[in-house]
């Protein structure tokens, strides 16, 4: 179908002097200071993405910025990823749970929604997906396939364990009594080796290992890995993400084994303890997809869930595109990678996960 781009002379009056401009390296700074400033902006609108996702899959990056007398006023982060096998999208942001456009006006939002199209029609891409925390455009179709939750913690370990509902508080009693421990580690294999293996066992294509050792890189201190461990041996592991005063755990997993002893309740209660001591006040559990096990998960720690908002601009697409596990077309892929040998699903998962994002 051909996309109709939104009318831009009502909002852009000419002395708003408002100009976008696409991000290069000398402008980081400046682009993060804004970040860190808007109450609107998360970590996945931190200008480093650009360098992960382009060093770690390849993709062609759009970080655009609006300015206003030489002030930056708005963000939007995009990335072009095109795939043979799972289509062709303009999206802020893949590999990130929010999105979209971060501003301090109408004036600027509209302006880069307006450049974002006029950019996916460029493109000639299928969509543009813009994964939104708040709703922006009515007029645009939307998913409500995710929610997030996220909750204030109090600076009291006590205060916070009597708020986790009695049965998921006996579950976190349960691993410590079973002798869990919690590390903190410098690199990404050993939380590499676990996550893979868990990710093979839910049936989704991994990530390369280099993603990881990115992140951290990029990220330095606000990106962290936290390992639990039992006798000694590694049965669980989160890397995790620190944005003002938040903490995001994002990549984690655990081993078969650590099912019966808790590992993913102490794991998390641990990280939540740890998170507290550093004078962090919001827990950001991440996006999970409603009626999935994480999402019961994650609601058993008395988290109300949220609905997130993914909004799409349809440029050759006739619909929204449909690129989930829940999608039932995928059930006997998944079903196949799950039977797949680790080593194997090592290395051709991240040949696909790149696009997945």
């Amino acid at each position: 179908m051909n996309a109709v781009l939104p009318a831009t002379e009502a909002f852009y009056p000419d002395d708003a002097g408002i100009q976008v401009n696409t991000l290069t390296e000398e402008a980081f700074d400046r682009w993060d200071e804004f970040v860190l400033g808007c109450e609107e902006a998360s970590f996945f609108h931190r200008a480093g993405w650009k360098t992960v996702i382009e060093k770690a899959f390849g993709h062609k990056t759009h970080f655009l910025f609006a300015e206003q007398q030489d002030k930056i006023v708005g963000v939007l982060p995009l990335v072009h990823v095109k795939s043979l096998l799972f289509g062709n999208s303009l999206s802020s942001t893949p590999f990130c749970v929010y999105g979209g456009v971060a501003a301090e006006n109408d004036f600027a939002r509209k302006q880069l929604e307006h450049a974002a199209c006029e950019l996916a029609q460029q493109l000639r891409v299928a969509s543009l997906e813009m994964r939104n925390v708040q709703p922006r455009r009515a007029d645009w179709p939307s998913k409500d396939l995710y929610v997030t939750f996220r909750k204030e913690i109090d600076p009291d370990p006590e205060v916070n364990l009597k708020a986790i509902p009695r049965k998921q508080r006996a579950m976190v009693r349960k691993g410590i009594k079973a002798g869990l421990k919690g590390e903190m580690d410098d690199g990404v294999d050993r939380l590499y080796r676990v996550y893979s293996e868990s990710v093979r066992n839910l049936g989704t294509p991994v990530f390369t290992k280099n993603y990881l050792i990115m992140l951290r890189e990029v990220f330095g201190s606000d990106c962290d890995v936290l390992m639990t461990t039992h006798h000694g041996q590694d049965v669980a592991g989160v890397m995790s993400f620190y944005f003002r005063d938040e903490i995001l755990p994002y990549y984690g997993g655990s081993l078969p084994v650590a099912r019966s002893i808790k590992g993913n309740d102490f794991m998390y209660w641990d990280l939540m303890c740890r998170a507290a001591e550093q004078g962090i006040s919001i827990f950001d559990y991440g996006r999970s997809k409603t009626g999935t096990g994480s999402y019961s998960f994650k609601k058993n720690w008395g988290f109300v869930p949220e609905p997130l908002h993914y909004e799409y601009y349809l440029v050759k697409a006739g619909e929204m595109p449909q690129l989930n596990p829940s999608n039932p077309k995928y059930r006997y892929f998944i079903q196949a990678w799950q039977r797949l040998p680790l080593p194997v699903a090592n290395f051709f998962g991240p040949l696909l996960a790149k696009h997945l994002g």
